[in-house]
C-alpha cells in the first residue's frame, strides 16, 4: 500500500504525538468516568474505528484506535491512562469472558480442522467430487447458497463450514473471495434467524419473557416469535436478492469489478489483498500417498455437525430441571451453544489426525503440525474478533445505543414504529458491530413501546401486524447493520472463512445490502401498516428483482 506521507514526515508526526500525550498527561487530572452522559461523543469511538478501517485497510489498528478511544473517554479524557486501560482491562475482559473465549476456540480448533483435510486431500477430493455436478459458475453460487440453508442451525457454524468447504471450488470456477463472503455472510445470520429451531430464533423468544411476564401476557413467546418470521423483510429479501444475482449471472458496483478481475484475470483475490486466512494451506491432496478423496474431509466435518447437534441437545437437557417441559424448543432454548461449537471442532480435529494417520495420509506428527498450522492461520481473525467484541463492550459504557435510541424519541406514531425501529437497531448494530448485543437493548424498549402506542389489552395486540412488525424489525434491523458493518463479528468470520480481504468484503457487500435494506424499509416495514404482509413481501421480492435487472451487468 503507497504511504500517505513520506518516512521523514511520518517520524515527526509520531514524535509531536508522543509531546502532546506527554503534555495531555500533565494537564489532565487522572480519573474513571462513572456516570458517562449520553451525548454525540459516544458515537466517536465506532465511527472512527469503521471510518480509519475503510481508509487505511488496517482493520486491526482501527479497531484498537477505537477502542483506545473510548478507554480515553471513560478516563477523564486522559490518553495514557486510557491506553493503559485498553491493554490491562477492556482487552482482558473480552478474552476471559467465557462465551467469548468459547468462541475463540472454536474459530481455532476450527482452523486445526480445515489444516488437516487440506493436507490430507480432503478438501481436494471434495472439489473433485463436486466439479462432476457444480460446474459451472452458476452452479457452484448455488450450492454455497443451499449449503448455507442446510446449515440452519448457527450462523456461527454456518459461517465457517460453508465458506471453507466452498473456497477451493470456487476458487477453481473463478468466483471472486468477496463474491463468496457475500454468499456466505448472507445466509448466515438471516437463515439462522428465520429457521423455526436454531440459536438464534431461541435468542429472539427469549427476549420476550420478561415483557410478557410483566404485561401479564399469556401467549408463547416462541408463537409470537413464529408469528412474526413473515415480518423479518430484510433476512427474506436478501436470500430472495441472493437468489436473483445467482440465477442471472449479474452483479453490480464494487461486486462486478471483483467478479470482472476473478473472470478475466483469473486472481479471486484484489492486488495486495489482505486475506483472514492462510492460503497456502494444501488443497490438492494428501501430502504422502496423493490420495484425494472427499471422504476425508467430509466425514470430520459432518461429525462436527453431529457433534454440535448433540451438543446443544446435551447442554440443554442438563440446564433442565427434571419436571420441566423438555420439548424442542425448551432444550435448545436453554442449551449452551458456545460449548457444544467447541466441542464439535475439537472433537473433529481428534477424528481428522486419526483418519489421517489410519489410512497412510500422513504421519502423527505431519498431522499435528498441520492442525497447528490451520489454527495459526485464525490468528489474525482471533484479533480482529478480540478487538471487536472490546469495541463493543466500549460501546456499551460510553452508551452509544442510549444516544442512538434518544433521537428517535417525541415523533413516533403506531405506522412509523416498524420503520423506525428497523433503522434504529441497523445504525445500533452497525456501530456497535454485534446483533446479539443490541437485540437485548432494544426489544425491552420496543415491545412496550408499541403496547403503549396501540392502546389496548396487551394480550389482544400480540397478533397485531404492527407489533408484530416491530418484534421483527429489530431483528431484521439488527442483522441488516452487521452486514454493512466492519466491526460485525459474523462479518468478520465470513471472511475469515471465505479467505478474503476483510475491507474488499465489507465494500462488495454494502452496496447490495444497503439495496435490500432500502426495499425492507420502503415496500416491507413503511407499508406493513396499510397492506396485509403477503404484499408487502411479494412487493419487496418484485421490487429486489428489478434492481438486479436494472443495475446489474454480466461479468
Amino acid at each position: 500500500m503507497t504511504p500517505f506521507v513520506n518516512g521523514q514526515t511520518r517520524k515527526i508526526s509520531l514524535i509531536v504525538a508522543f509531546i502532546a500525550l506527554v503534555v495531555w498527561e500533565l494537564l489532565v487530572p487522572t480519573g474513571n468516568v462513572t456516570d458517562f452522559q449520553v451525548s454525540f461523543s459516544s458515537l466517536i469511538p465506532p465511527l472512527f474505528a469503521i471510518s480509519m478501517a475503510l481508509i487505511t485497510r488496517e482493520v486491526i489498528l482501527s479497531l484498537f484506535c477505537g477502542v483506545w478511544i473510548g478507554a480515553t473517554m471513560l478516563m477523564g479524557y486522559n490518553p495514557v491512562e486510557g491506553l493503559l486501560k485498553t491493554i490491562d482491562t477492556h482487552i482482558v475482559n473480552s478474552v476471559t469472558d467465557t462465551d467469548q473465549a468459547a468462541i475463540l476456540l472454536f474459530t481455532l480448533g476450527f482452523g486445526g480442522v480445515i489444516g488437516v483435510v487440506s493436507a490430507n486431500g480432503g478438501m481436494g477430493g471434495v472439489v473433485k467430487s463436486a466439479s462432476q455436478y457444480a460446474n459451472t459458475r452458476k452452479r457452484s453460487q448455488m450450492a454455497t447458497m443451499l449449503m448455507g440453508v442446510v446449515i440452519f442451525f448457527d450462523d456461527y457454524a454456518n459461517t465457517l463450514f460453508v465458506g471453507n468447504m466452498m473456497r477451493p471450488f470456487t476458487d477453481k470456477l473463478k468466483v471472486s473471495r468477496e463474491k463468496l463472503a457475500y454468499l456466505v455472510d448472507s445466509t448466515a445470520a438471516p437463515v439462522a434467524s428465520l429457521a423455526v429451531i436454531s440459536t438464534w430464533s431461541v435468542f429472539q423468544m427469549s427476549l420476550l419473557e420478561t415483557p410478557y411476564k410483566e404485561y401479564g401476557i399469556v401467549e408463547n413467546p416462541y408463537i409470537t416469535f413464529l408469528n412474526s418470521i413473515p415480518y423479518s423483510f430484510y433476512c427474506i429479501l436478501t436470500i430472495a436478492f441472493m437468489g436473483f444475482l445467482i440465477w442471472s449471472g449479474r452483479d453490480y458496483s464494487n461486486m462486478l469489478k471483483a467478479e470482472r478481475r476473478a473472470l478475466n484475470d483469473g486472481k479471486v483475490l484484489a492486488d495486495g489483498a489482505q486475506p483472514l486466512t492462510d492460503t497456502e494451506l494444501s488443497q490438492d491432496g494428501g501430502l504422502k500417498s496423493g490420495t484425494s478423496h472427499w471422504t476425508n474431509a467430509m466425514v470430520p466435518v459432518l461429525l462436527l455437525v453431529v457433534i454440535i447437534v448433540i451438543g446443544l441437545y446435551k447442554t440443554g437437557t442438563d440446564a433442565l430441571a427434571p419436571g420441566d417441559d423438555h420439548s424442542i424448543r425448551n432444550i435448545i432454548g436453554s442449551s449452551d451453544p458456545y460449548r457444544a461449537l467447541m466441542w464439535g471442532s475439537f472433537i473433529a480435529g481428534f477424528v481428522a489426525i486419526f483418519l489421517s494417520y489410519g489410512r497412510n495420509l500422513l504421519t502423527l506428527r505431519e498431522s499435528l503440525e498441520f492442525w497447528v498450522k490451520g489454527a495459526k492461520s485464525m490468528l489474525m481473525a482471533f484479533m480482529i474478533l478480540v478487538l471487536a467484541w472490546t469495541l463493543g463492550d466500549i460501546c456499551r459504557e460510553v452508551k452509544t445505543a442510549d444516544y442512538i435510541i434518544s433521537l428517535t424519541e417525541g415523533f413516533l406514531t403506531p405506522a412509523l414504529l416498524p420503520p423506525v425501529t428497523f433503522l434504529t437497531a441497523a445504525v445500533v448494530s452497525f456501530c456497535t458491530g454485534t446483533s446479539w448485543g443490541t437485540m437485548p437493548i432494544l426489544v425491552p424498549i420496543a415491545v412496550p413501546l408499541a403496547f403503549n402506542l396501540l392502546g389496548g389489552d396487551p394480550n389482544s395486540l400480540v397478533g397485531e401486524p404492527i407489533y408484530l412488525a416491530t418484534f421483527a424489525s429489530v431483528l431484521s434491523g439488527c442483522v441488516f447493520g452487521d452486514h454493512c458493518s466492519p466491526l460485525s463479528d459474523t462479518t468478520i468470520l465470513s471472511s475469515i472463512a471465505s479467505g478474503s480481504d476483510h475491507v474488499d468484503h465489507v465494500k462488495t457487500q454494502l452496496p447490495y445490502a444497503l439495496t435490500t435494506g432500502v426495499i425492507s424499509l420502503v415496500f416491507g416495514y413503511s407499508l406493513v401498516s396499510y397492506l396485509p404482509v403477503g404484499v408487502a413481501i411479494l412487493l419487496g421480492v418484485a421490487a429486489a428483482f428489478v434492481a438486479v435487472r436494472l443495475w446489474g451487468r454480466d461479468p
